[in-house]
């Protein structure tokens, strides 16, 4: 038997314990951690959540990697075609971890209605579009079909159909400038046949998506000419080192640009939160631990005569010291058991029911996002006990002071 985990035990059972001085204070220490490991779990999965969705939307609307030429132009149209007679395209075999490439185009616009007007533009995609990106933010109605003949269907979002009072089946005029001798406007018709709604207001002003094939005729491209290629990669912590790999694959006419080098303001945004946790967690952590070593001390003063019969007995500092460590860690224990309790019931509650909404315009999601990651818990969890129990090696070393001759008498 482990005599020192015996003694502890009955030292946490005893009822003297809990009427005792210490009661009050070892609640509080049990609540400061718990609200400690609250804070840490639900602002690691809050943090982590929306940056994943950040960067999920922005991969909708973009790809991982853009491939394209290289010209001077800043706005979202392509300008330039790029021939879809590539070696890398269908499948760009040439680099690992690499999912998926599709061929896109774009064009500014003017959408018009009885009414209103708003500034558009157009992304063209074609039978090899991956509209699963896309396909979470639906609704109401359904995809365009783009492997029939060319026709008018086309995807808006909630926030233009809102603003130019569309409707699902509505039709539309949208009038293109035209690149070439003709400086006249070109128009087309479009059938509303779905409303998708991602809540990143940057995109959702901006993008309605159709057939590529109206774009090739705005622009007299080709059937084998195209805007861009977007590519998706398997694993978006490598989406650097990927982005390199691409442009070393590709002719040298053509570039290759990441989303983070594209959107370096969202992204350099979103490493403001790796900041914030770590602040947080140390924070939550350093607090725990400060009451923790109060309880400590209060333990240890609270039992001096038990600590001088033991020692009268034959036992070593570093044995009594074991008997409030494991008391100490009953105490850590109890309040990572109802921290993670709260923590994570918070976290569902928010998953199921969204009750926390965020302002797109400032988040660029309608709600908090959470994601629950059992290992980040697990890590945090155990990171918490060993930090407390070093820390509280420090205090524990009072009862190496402590003289059985003057505690025995101790009244």
């Amino acid at each position: 038997m482990n005599l020192e985990h015996f003694i502890a035990k009955r030292l946490i059972t005893a009822k003297d314990h809990k009427s005792s001085i210490s009661a009050p204070i070892i609640k509080i220490a049990i609540a400061a951690i718990a609200i400690g490991i609250v804070m840490m779990i639900v602002s690691i999965a809050t943090g982590i959540g929306l940056q994943q969705k950040i960067r999920q939307k922005v991969s909708a609307f973009n790809g991982h990697i853009i491939i394209s030429n290289f010209n001077g132009n800043e706005s979202d149209g392509s300008i330039e075609p790029v021939s879809t007679n590539q070696k890398f395209y269908p499948k760009f075999n040439a680099v690992e971890g690499i999912n998926h490439i599709q061929a896109v185009a774009t064009k500014l616009g003017i959408i018009r209605t009885e009414t209103d007007f708003e500034g558009i533009t157009f992304k063209g995609v074609g039978k090899d579009y991956k509209w699963e990106y896309l396909e979470e933010y639906l609704i109401e109605g359904r995809l365009p079909k783009l492997k029939s003949n060319l026709n008018e269907e086309v995807l808006i979002s909630q926030y233009l159909a809102n603003r130019l009072k569309l409707k699902l089946n509505d039709s539309f005029n949208t009038f293109f400038l035209n690149e070439g001798d003709d400086k006249l406007p070109k128009s087309r018709r479009f059938k509303i046949v779905g409303i998708y709604n991602s809540g990143f207001q940057e995109f959702d002003a901006t993008y309605i998506i159709g057939d590529i094939r109206h774009i090739q005729r705005l622009n007299k491209w080709n059937s084998n000419q195209v805007g861009s290629f977007e590519i998706f990669v398997d694993d978006f912590t490598k989406i650097d080192e990927k982005g390199k790999q691409v442009y070393k694959e590709i002719p040298s006419t053509l570039n290759a640009q990441t989303i983070v080098e594209k959107y370096y303001y969202i992204f350099d945004w979103l490493k403001l939160f790796d900041f914030n946790i770590i602040v947080i967690l140390i924070i939550m952590i350093i607090v725990s631990t400060i009451n923790m070593v109060v309880a400590l001390l209060v333990l240890i003063l609270e039992r001096t005569q038990m600590i001088g019969i033991l020692k009268s007995l034959g036992s070593d500092n570093w044995s009594i010291r074991k008997i409030f460590l494991y008391n100490s860690l009953y105490l850590i224990l109890r309040g990572l058991f109802w921290g993670n309790t709260i923590g994570i019931g918070l976290l569902l509650i928010q998953k199921k029911f969204e009750i926390i909404k965020l302002n797109p315009e400032s988040y660029y999601v309608n709600v908090a996002p959470v994601e629950i990651n059992i290992l980040y818990i697990l890590a945090l969890n155990v990171g918490t006990v060993l930090v407390c129990l070093l820390v509280l090696l420090i205090p524990s070393y009072l009862i190496t002071k402590i003289s059985p001759a003057k505690t025995i008498r101790f009244d």
